[in-house]
């Protein structure tokens, strides 16, 4: 095992529960708010010097990449076996995913060489049975029970091409704005039934739509 838990009574993981009960959202245990503690540590060490994330401290960090991607998780279904974070970056929603949700095969693809390389180095020391796959995520093989986006860019281009990789009967997630949301579903054509839309905190703009696959 490569991961050592970090006490979950440090500062951050304290914060990001703080921040969840704000949201109206239950926290998190002390073994997976030290995890996601030594995630947060990882990321603010990589991002001191690569681009991995526009925002750059913690507060913004818990809130909007920790706090969101949480959420995500949590409404994903319980019917959902495999999923694929479409153009992962920094990780988001796809290692919060992996770590509330251990139930489910979760693939990070992300096609810039240094933001796989710190997915690696993240799925190395948190310990996470996720797969990278470093490389443009629409020459990937087969399809998935869920598919997740989040700040991709060229997003309607990246929504259109991550459509065809959602099985029959399988969900589209998409972390966006209410006022992308009806080109983005546009963009995924006709085959999805947009069921839910869920606001995310301290935001009336930003949300996330799930749309199922005929």
């Amino acid at each position: 095992m490569v991961f050592e838990l970090p006490d979950p009574e440090q500062a951050a993981a304290v914060r990001l529960n703080e921040l969840l009960s704000s949201a109206g959202q239950p926290g998190l245990d002390g073994e997976l708010a030290g995890r996601f503690q030594g995630y947060l540590d990882l990321l603010m060490r990589w991002n001191a010097r690569l681009n991995l994330t526009s925002i750059r401290n913690e507060k913004g960090i818990l809130s909007r990449h920790f706090v969101e991607s949480i959420l995500c998780a949590r409404i994903v279904p319980d019917s959902v076996a495999t999923l694929l974070d479409f153009g992962s970056g920094a990780g988001f929603p796809g290692i919060p995913i992996a770590l509330c949700r251990p139930e489910i095969r979760v693939t990070l693809a992300e096609s810039q060489g240094k933001k796989a390389a710190f997915l690696q180095e993240a799925v190395r020391t948190l310990a996470l049975p996720a797969i990278v796959f470093s490389g443009r995520a629409e020459t990937l093989s087969g399809t998935y029970d869920c598919v997740a986006m989040r700040a991709v860019d060229r997003m309607e281009k990246a929504v259109n091409v991550a459509s065809r990789l959602v099985s029959p009967g399988g969900w589209f997630v998409l972390m966006t704005t209410r006022a992308e949301v009806s080109i983005l579903k546009a963009a995924a054509g006709d085959r999805f039934d947009w069921i839910r839309t869920v606001p995310l905190p301290d935001s009336e703009e930003r949300v996330i739509a799930m749309g199922r696959s005929a």
